[in-house]
């Protein structure tokens, strides 16, 4: 099992930055890629950014440019860093761990969420 502890979220201004992190314990091996997801009131769960273990990044066109993804395999922690914040990134933030075992098998798990708030 995996549990996942986030931290970060806040209120800033257009324009302004904001970092998040989600730190991984427990069954932590085969861990193959760590991300975040956003959900906005009324709207579904969309994904931000991922990493993969081999340093793989993919981000949401409405991000690129502006949020970047890195991970601390040492403290099995992954981070997302906002820049130029627009409102329409508020959202509550997800943190999101997969597990890839060497049949394939894949478990993903997802921290509590963090509420991230652009406004001025």
């Amino acid at each position: 099992q995996v549990q996942l502890v986030e931290s970060g979220g806040g209120v800033v201004q257009p324009g302004g930055s904001l970092g998040l992190s989600c730190a991984a314990s427990g069954s932590i091996f085969s861990i193959y890629r760590m991300g975040w997801y956003r959900q906005a009131p009324g709207k579904q769960r969309r994904l931000v950014a991922t990493i993969t273990s081999g340093g793989i990044t993919n981000y949401a066109d409405s991000v690129k440019g502006r949020f970047t993804i890195s991970r601390d395999n040492a403290k099995n922690t992954v981070y997302l860093q906002m820049n130029s914040l627009k409102p329409e990134d508020t959202a509550e933030y997800y943190c999101n761990v997969q597990r890839r075992l060497r049949d394939a098998t894949t478990y993903d798990y997802w921290g509590q969420g963090t509420q991230v708030t652009v406004s001025s």
